[in-house]
């Protein structure tokens, strides 16, 4: 069975490539076909992977200012000739699942979200750009035709998994589809629980307006207790100058991945504000031995077991955000419990469960088994 696997971008290290970092490791032989990639991203991160990257990746500014080419994105996917594949298995909130495939080709997309900016938050993306009225509309426009062109490649996938409840809804409502879910997985061996504690939270991700670290940021205005962000992005500076003159509050920017879980293991708490379709560092932070404060939305519902594993709150506010800190005070805390929770996130379960349906769909595929039907 000839393998190949599909990404949407290697620009950055985020949940989705975590995936394919587990992908790659099951099906080592396989190539890696993707819009682009940061050459320091797959030196660090995906080392013996064979990249292929698309026509994006050689033209002006098409690693740095990627988003600039996004009307082209889906004729580049579309131009990766997986011919010569028996199984394509993309890994995608975004372009990957629009690759085209022989009928003889089994296509099985993880699909992490219907692409959010095209969907579910494309109001909020259009409001959150930093240009005018003009160039706004250009970008709907714009939005429009990669919407239409979105909801026609995802007729192309075979079969869907995916990562929530949260994103299944989704698919079902935006591709009219089905997924199983598989919770995506962290290695429990990076993360440990630490003999001595900190005195502070914890926050981090990229640095984004819909992440809304906004309202955590006001929160430890208010309370005034001690709090460390790792992360970097667009929204570095809006974040930093909403934490001026108040010293409680600490930027990491861009951490190791060993610094990152020494934080997880001694922080009181690790603070997840936005909705995720899962989330992977409440996981992590969970790995740790620590509680997780998160919002009672999305992924949050599956991985966090409230006033066992941490404390859900209701909306976006600094005020509920406080609150929740309170009732972390009344809980009785159990790293070890804590930490076994996180195992049900494994890369073992994750592997196993991949491997089996990919096995169980492709003899459905190719027609093997019939005979026993």
């Amino acid at each position: 069975m000839k393998v190949a696997l599909v990404h949407d971008h290697l620009a950055q290290m985020g949940g989705a490539e975590k995936v394919l970092q587990v992908l790659c490791e099951m099906f080592p032989s396989a190539p890696v076909y993707t819009l682009l990639y940061d050459e320091e991203n797959v030196r660090k991160n995906f080392p013996d992977a064979h990249i292929e990257a698309s026509i994006i990746h050689r033209l002006p500014g098409g690693r740095k200012h990627y988003k600039w080419y996004m009307p082209f994105m889906p004729m580049a996917v579309e131009f990766f000739d997986l011919s010569s594949y028996d199984v394509v298995i993309s890994d995608s909130s975004s372009f990957a699942k629009g690759v085209i495939t022989k009928p003889e080709t089994f296509h099985l997309c993880y699909c992490h979200t219907p692409t959010r900016y095209l969907w579910s938050d494309t109001h909020q993306y259009i409001n959150d750009l930093n240009y005018n009225k003009f160039f706004k509309k250009l970008i709907s426009l714009v939005l429009n035709y990669t919407r239409m062109w979105d909801k026609l490649a995802a007729d192309r996938v075979d079969k869907y998994l995916t990562n929530s409840r949260t994103s299944l809804k989704r698919i079902n409502k935006y591709y009219r589809r089905d997924a199983k879910i598989i919770y995506p997985s962290i290695n429990m061996d990076d993360f440990k629980i630490s003999d001595t504690l900190g005195d502070y939270y914890l926050a981090g991700c990229r640095l984004v307006p819909y992440k809304r670290l906004d309202i955590v940021i006001e929160a430890f205005k208010e309370n005034g207790l001690k709090l460390k962000i790792f992360g970097d992005g667009v929204d570095r500076e809006r974040l930093k100058k909403m934490a001026e003159g108040y010293e409680n509050i600490e930027f990491l920017g861009k951490i190791e991945d060993d610094e990152k879980s020494e934080l997880y293991s001694k922080c009181i708490a690790f603070i997840n504000p936005q909705v995720e379709d899962f989330g992977i560092t409440p996981v992590e932070a969970m790995a740790s031995g620590r509680p997780v404060i998160a919002q009672r939305m999305g992924g949050s519902l599956e991985s966090v077991v409230e006033n066992e594993t941490g404390i859900l709150f209701d909306k976006e506010s600094a005020d509920d955000i406080n609150s929740a800190i309170d009732s972390l005070g009344k809980m009785q805390i159990d790293p070890e419990k804590i930490r076994e929770h996180a195992k049900k996130f494994s890369k073992e379960n994750f592997k196993k469960q991949f491997s089996e349906y990919l096995e169980t769909e492709y003899k459905k595929f190719t027609g093997e088994g019939e005979e026993n039907i």
